[in-house]
């Protein structure tokens, strides 16, 4: 499948802007609009202070590489070309990290569809900014998305993602018509002892990066029984500094109570809680740990929550995992929940 060439254009001047801002040396030729971007990183930080400007410029880098021609065709090179009628498609954003929403609205423009965007309340700015840059490029786009704060009107089929009791909504609402509905997930480590200090090192990306708010952030530790914690924060060293933001440093320090009052077993290293626990998702300041008596144990526990795991980092001994330092590094074709989004959005188109 090719995308229309006016949206390639767009999509790949983006990214040379993106890449533009972003260089720590920007060269002879400064970024006529780089104030704008100042400016919008500041006013995100301001509404969200999860959002910080090193986190958001962080997000804007990753999909910087991917908006090149070559990463855009071997991505879709594997569909058929979409035909069919042009559909309304609702796309209701969460707004855990920055631009969680970017994807979808890639697909959506890919497949030839019009979208209706609802981003969360934390996360209003940037997606609306980035329209604008693809609209200075190809102002077709102008028509092709439209942002709406209240209610979704008229649409044909919804992509939607919010936490478990929201999805239950979602389910309700939009039974009537063709949607992804996305859950809570939550992403752990399988580690075995032999790791090494760059992989635990790149571990320490996967559990901060974001402040561990990603479906893709590592929340728990799967560790081999009486494992020595030592080494991993040795390689958390780095992140020490986390505490220096406000929100949390609060959380780190409410859950530090919460455990100490009910007595609670728990590892502390002045920034992290490492807490032997059976659930997936940890607290904000927190990293859950769980003790396995074997490879054969260890897989059957993965195996058992697949639906509740969003990636998983490991070694190669742990099928379909990923290398350590890359769980916030994911390609165009990596869907999350593994719902391909670019098929539902064929599909509906042909039908």
């Amino acid at each position: 499948m090719q995308i229309d060439k006016n949206i390639v254009k767009a999509i790949v001047t983006l990214g040379d802007e993106l890449q533009r801002y972003l260089a720590p040396d920007r060269g002879p030729q400064p970024l006529e609009n780089a104030l704008q971007w100042d400016v919008l990183l500041e006013e995100v930080r301001i509404k969200n202070p999860w959002f910080t400007p090193e986190q958001v410029q962080f997000a804007l880098g990753k999909w910087a590489a991917h908006f090149s021609e070559e990463a855009l065709a071997y991505w879709l090179a594997p569909y058929p070309e979409a035909t069919g009628k042009r559909l309304r498609v609702g796309l209701i954003s969460a707004g855990n990290i920055p631009l969680v929403g970017l994807h979808d609205l890639l697909c959506i423009l890919a497949t030839g569809h019009t979208a209706i965007v609802k981003c969360a309340s934390t996360d209003t700015l940037l997606l609306p900014f980035l329209v604008r840059r693809l609209a200075a490029t190809a102002p077709e786009i102008d028509h092709q998305v439209s942002f709406t704060q209240g209610t979704l009107g008229d649409f044909d089929a919804v992509i939607a993602t919010g936490s478990n009791n929201t999805s239950r909504y979602f389910e309700h609402y939009f039974s009537s018509k063709p949607h992804i509905i996305r859950k809570n997930r939550n992403s752990l480590a399988v580690l075995d002892g032999s790791e090494s200090q760059d992989q635990l090192d790149s571990l320490a990306d996967d559990v901060f990066r974001y402040f561990g708010m990603g479906c893709r952030s590592v929340s728990k530790l799967m560790v081999p029984k009486g494992y020595d914690f030592k080494e991993v924060f040795q390689a958390f060293y780095r992140f020490r500094s986390v505490t220096d933001h406000q929100k949390y440093a609060n959380n780190y320090d409410y859950n530090k109570a919460v455990y100490l009052m009910s007595g609670a077993p728990m590892l502390d290293n002045g920034f992290l809680l490492l807490k032997e626990d059976n659930g997936l998702g940890s607290p904000i300041g927190t990293l859950f740990y769980q003790e396995y008596e074997s490879r054969e144990a260890l897989l059957a526990y993965l195996e058992h929550h697949t639906e509740d795991l969003q990636c998983v980092v490991g070694p190669s001994w742990v099928s379909a995992s990923i290398p350590f330092g890359s769980s916030q590094e994911p390609g165009l074709a990596d869907y999350a929940d593994g719902v391909d989004t670019v098929d539902f959005l064929l599909k509906i188109k042909q039908n």
